[in-house]
C-alpha cells in the first residue's frame, strides 16, 4: 500500500537536543574534551558592572572555533550555518528554540578581547596535545605565506611629498571618486606622506617600465591597480597595515603574511602570528624564535633543532641561534660565495691570500647603511698590486685588492656543513613533509585564505584562533586513534586470556603427565 507523508506543525513538541547528536558526532565529542571555563576570569576585566548582558565569551570563541573548523570567514553565514545543524547547537549548549548571537556581536566582541586572550586559548589547546603526547618539541619547522587583506587594490592612495599633503587631501576630499571604496582614511599621517629616496623612486620607474614590456599580459595584470604599485609610493585608506606583495607569475595583492612554526611529529602548530607582507622573513625569525622557546619552555619542553628554508637564512639569524643552543638547518642565500675566487683565507692571520701570493690585512669592521648589514673589510697594499701581472682582471682602475666578507663567515661556514650532512638532508624533506602541508591546510581548508578583519592585530586574532582550530581537529583525531588502539589491545588481551592461556595449561599438563610417566618407566627398569 502507497504511503503518503502528511506535515501538520505541533503546537508542543517534547525534543532533548542531546538524544539527537550521535555519541560519535565531532562536535559532541569536542565538547567532552574542550574545558573553557578559564574564559570567564581571563575576559572579566574588558567587560563593565552594569548594563546589557554580553555574549558569553566561551559562546564567542566556540563560535569562532566553528567558523573555522567548517571554513566560514563571514560571521553573517557563520550564524546562518550554526542555526541549522542540531549539533553545533549542542557544543555552543544552545537549545533549538534559542535564537543565537546577532552576527554583528561576534564582530565586536573580537575586536573587544585583545590579541593575549586569543593567544592563551591557543596555549591552553597546544597544552592538552602535549599533555597527549602529540608533540616531541624536538624538531621545530618555520615558514611562511601570504594571506589575502581585507582590502582592495582599488582603494590604494598615492603617497605625497609632506609639504603637498594637505593639498593632496583637499584635492581628494572634493573630487567625485565613484570607483573609491574606501569612506574614511584610516592611515596615520606619516603613512600618507612620502619617505622613499630619490634613488628608490627612480628603481620603482624603471621597474614600471620593465612591467610594460614584460608583465602585462600576467593573470590579473590588468585589474585597476594591480600595476605601477609600491609601498613606497602607495598605501591603503581602508586597512593601512595591509602592505602589497606579489609571489611570481601572480598580480599584486594586499596582503598579511602569517608566520607559522609546526612541530614534526605529529603536524601540530606551536606558533602562528601575522606580520607586515613587506617584510623579510629573516627580520621575522628572531621574534618567532623567543616565542616559541618560551612557549615551549613553560610547557616542560627541550627544543634543540629548527628547521626552515632560505628566506630565513642570514648571518645574524645563524649567530643568534647558536647563542640560544640551537642547531638550525637553513640554507643559506644564493648570495652568500664564502669569499673571492682564487683567494684562500688564513684563519691564523686573519688575512687572505691572493693567487700570486700577496696578502689582504683585514682593515675594520663596517656596517653597509643599504641593508644594515655588518662586513669585515680586507685591503691590500698599494705597493703589493703596482706591478702584479694579473692587477688589470683582479683590480682594474682601482690601487689596492679590497675585499668584503660578511661578519658571520664562520657561522655561514657551520650552517652549510650542516646542511650537506645526511641528517642535513633528512632535515629538509622533514620540512618539506610537515610545516608546507599544514599552510596549505589552514588556507584552503579552515578559513585562512582571507583575512575579514581589519588591521594586524585583528589579522593575528584570525591566525590564532585558525591554528587553534587546526590543532583541536588533531587532538581529537588523535585521541579516537589512542582509543582505537587501546580497544585493539583489550580484545587482544581478552582472546589470549580466554583462548591461549587455557590452550598452554593444557600443553603444561600434557608435559607433566609425560613427565610422571617418563620417572616412572624410568624406576621400573631400573
Amino acid at each position: 500500500m502507497q504511503g503518503k507523508k502528511i506535515y501538520q506543525e505541533k503546537l508542543f513538541v517534547c525534543f532533548k537536543l542531546s538524544e539527537h547528536v550521535p555519541e560519535t558526532n565531532f562536535y559532541r565529542r569536542l565538547k567532552k574534551i574542550l574545558d573553557l571555563q578559564f574564559l570567564y576570569g581571563l575576559t572579566k576585566e574588558y567587560y563593565g558592572e552594569e548594563g546589557q548582558k554580553s555574549v558569553d565569551p566561551i559562546v564567542f570563541f566556540k563560535l569562532c572555533l566553528v567558523g573555522y573548523l567548517e571554513n566560514i570567514i563571514s560571521d553573517r553565514k557563520l550564524i546562518e550555518f550554526s542555526s541549522m545543524r542540531l549539533d553545533v547547537l549542542y557544543f555552543l549548549n544552545y537549545d533549538i528554540d534559542e535564537e543565537l548571537p546577532w552576527h554583528s556581536t561576534i564582530s565586536r566582541t573580537r575586536q573587544l578581547f585583545p590579541e593575549s586572550v586569543f593567544e592563551q586559548v591557543f596555549n591552553k589547546i597546544l597544552l592538552l596535545c602535549v599533555e597527549n603526547g602529540m608533540v616531541s618539541g624536538k624538531i621545530q619547522t618555520v615558514d611562511s605565506a601570504p594571506v589575502k587583506a581585507n582590502a582592495s587594490m582599488d582603494s590604494l592612495e598615492l603617497k605625497v611629498p609632506a609639504e603637498e599633503l594637505e593639498e593632496h587631501l583637499r584635492k581628494v576630499r572634493v573630487m567625485s571618486r565613484p570607483d573609491r571604496k574606501t569612506k574614511h582614511n584610516k592611515a596615520p599621517k606619516e603613512q600618507q606622506k612620502i619617505t622613499a629616496s630619490q634613488r628608490e623612486l627612480k628603481e620603482i620607474k624603471s621597474r614600471n617600465k620593465k612591467w610594460k614590456t614584460d608583465q602585462d599580459q600576467r593573470p590579473g595584470a590588468g585589474n585597476k591597480g594591480s600595476k605601477y604599485t609600491s609601498n613606497k609610493t602607495h598605501y591603503s585608506p581602508s586597512d593601512p597595515d595591509a602592505r602589497i606583495s606579489v609571489k611570481p607569475g601572480k598580480a599584486r595583492k594586499l596582503n598579511y603574511l602569517s608566520q607559522l612554526g609546526v612541530d614534526t611529529l605529529n603536524h601540530v602548530i606551536t606558533h602562528i602570528h601575522a606580520d607586515f607582507a613587506d617584510k623579510k622573513d629573516n627580520q621575522c625569525l628572531q621574534y618567532i624564535t623567543e616565542k616559541l622557546r618560551w612557549r615551549l619552555k613553560t610547557m616542560g619542553i627541550d627544543w634543540k633543532y629548527l628547521v626552515a628554508d632560505t628566506g630565513y637564512s642570514s648571518g645574524e639569524n645563524y649567530a643568534y641561534l647558536e647563542q640560544r643552543g640551537i642547531e638550525s638547518y637553513i640554507p643559506p642565500h644564493g648570495t652568500y660565495k664564502g669569499g673571492p675566487e682564487g683567494f684562500t683565507y688564513i684563519r691564523e692571520g686573519d688575512y687572505w691570500q691572493c693567487p700570486q701570493g700577496k696578502h689582504v690585512k683585514f682593515h675594520k669592521v663596517q656596517i653597509e647603511k643599504k641593508n644594515n648589514i655588518k662586513k669585515r673589510r680586507y685591503f691590500t697594499r698599494r705597493a703589493d698590486c703596482r706591478d702584479c701581472p694579473i692587477k688589470k682582471k683582479c683590480i682594474g682602475k682601482s690601487h689596492e685588492k679590497r675585499i668584503d666578507i660578511t661578519y658571520y663567515r664562520d657561522e655561514y661556514e657551520r650552517a652549510i656543513k650542516r646542511i650537506k650532512s645526511k641528517k642535513g638532508k633528512f632535515m629538509k624533506l622533514k620540512r618539506q613533509s610537515t610545516v608546507e602541508p599544514v599552510f596549505g591546510s589552514l588556507i584552503n581548508y579552515y578559513g585562512m585564505r582571507k583575512v575579514n578583519t581589519k588591521g594586524i592585530k585583528q589579522a593575528n586574532k584570525v591566525m590564532l584562533a585558525a591554528a587553534t582550530a587546526y590543532n583541536l581537529k588533531k587532538l581529537l583525531k588523535f585521541s579516537k586513534i589512542q582509543f582505537d588502539k587501546a580497544e585493539e589491545a583489550v580484545a587482544c588481551l581478552y582472546s589470549y586470556v580466554f583462548n591461549e592461556i587455557p590452550v598452554i595449561l593444557s600443553r603444561f599438563k600434557q608435559l607433566y603427565f609425560l613427565k610422571l610417566n617418563f620417572n616412572y618407566e624410568l624406576k621400573f627398569f631400573t
